[in-house]
């Protein structure tokens, strides 16, 4: 059911609409080294098809996770062929991210001279992924995952298809089956027609409790060594400082869905609590670390209501980040003079010699004063005296 030209191809309107890179590219039949990026089955495969029929040379593909250096040399052997012969060659490579930085620096000659023109497709963010002076020489198209009023095109249109689709078998599925396939795809095409390729084998017309049974369980935009990984976690983070205990929930309940760690995510929550709670809530660091041995001890899924309690004991607590600025004040200090030294009386003096260079002279042990001001001194080295890293209410 893959699309056979532009206006069957649904979806990405920002990418091919009027006066766009891809579109300006095909009118005048000259494309640019191109990295797709997006979720999968969101068409970048079939994009870079139906742009090898609309601009000239020859079109040859690779998948990385197959393939190499070996394989890159045979094909750049080809084309430096086509060009002497005043032809071009455009190289697709699926899942380019899987190629490491030496495979990848492999290409970049190639690109550079124009020997091939490149279109990678990747779902992994490409600035982490691919290598800067690759990126550098290509253009990023970025992909959406599609509409569920995308998909559901889509799924009429393999219903109807009579020469490729499930219309030759006559298969027929009601709207409400179509709607709910579309909404519960994640916006993935290939996920949509095979969960409707195999609802069309439970007999008579498709229907949404067919879907269901198609679909087993929700497919979960969740990577957990990819982007998504990081946008989630940061999600859940920003959703506690915002004190929205509901869309913690909801973030955190994606995050262990999708099979991360509850180690990684209790981790998370233990920085939270001094980072962005600190002194507001003394009681949140013990919370977590009591949450955090939860999950040692039981594992999921029983650990999950755990997290759950720490997620929205942080998200109601009140917020305070005079600690984490506090510290980060102290580290620059430290960073900008590590070697200052102790002032002497703040040493101890265990030798005779010691004491005899001033070590702990004129020293004033607090216990012995009654007067607080009387017991006050200087802690600090010289050059950082009257320093304040964190301002509390009583002080004066």
């Amino acid at each position: 059911m893959r699309p056979r030209s532009f206006e069957e191809f649904l979806g990405q309107e920002e990418i091919l609409g009027e006066g766009t890179l891809l579109r300006e590219s095909i009118r005048s039949k000259r494309l640019p080294s191109l990295i797709l990026w997006g979720p999968p089955g969101s068409g970048k495969t079939t994009l870079a098809l139906l742009l090898a029929h609309e601009v000239s040379g020859e079109f040859l593909k690779l998948s990385a996770v197959g393939s190499g250096v070996k394989e890159l040399r045979a094909i750049i052997e080809r084309a430096e062929g086509n060009r002497q012969n005043g032809g071009s060659t455009i190289l697709f490579i699926d899942e380019i991210h899987r190629w490491n930085k030496s495979q990848q620096d492999a290409l970049l000659p190639h690109v550079e001279r124009g020997t091939i023109t490149l279109i990678g497709a990747t779902t992994e963010n490409p600035s982490f992924e691919v290598n800067p002076a690759l990126l550098s020489r290509t253009q990023v198209i970025v992909f959406r995952s599609l509409s569920p009023e995308s998909l559901a095109s889509a799924l009429r249109h393999a219903l109807l298809d009579t020469e490729r689709g499930l219309g030759k078998r006559n298969v027929q599925a009601n709207d409400d089956a179509i709607r709910f396939l579309a909404e519960r795809s994640s916006g993935d095409a290939r996920v949509a027609l095979n969960a409707l390729e195999v609802a069309a084998t439970l007999g008579g017309t498709i229907t949404k409790e067919h879907v269901r049974k198609a679909l087993t369980r929700p497919r979960f935009s969740y990577d957990k060594g990819g982007e998504e990984h990081y946008n989630i976690i940061s999600a859940l983070h920003k959703s506690l400082r915002g004190s929205d205990a509901n869309a913690a929930l909801y973030w955190l309940a994606r995050m262990l869905e999708g099979g991360e760690d509850p180690l990684y995510i209790a981790r998370r929550l233990l920085r939270f609590a001094s980072e962005d709670v600190g002194l507001a809530n003394s009681f949140a660091l013990p919370q977590v670390i009591a949450a955090y041995d939860a999950c040692r001890f039981l594992g999921m899924p029983e650990c999950g209501v755990h997290l759950a309690q720490a997620v929205v004991y942080l998200a109601r607590s009140k917020k305070s980040n005079a600690l984490y600025v506090a510290y980060e004040s102290a580290m620059k200090d430290a960073r900008d003079f590590p070697s200052e030294p102790v002032p002497l009386h703040l040493r101890n003096a265990p030798t005779k010699l010691m004491k005899g260079l001033g070590y702990g002279k004129e020293y004033k042990y607090t216990p012995d004063f009654e007067d607080a001001e009387e017991a006050k001194q200087e802690y600090f080295p010289e050059k950082l005296s009257g320093r304040k890293y964190v301002s509390f209410g009583d002080e004066s």
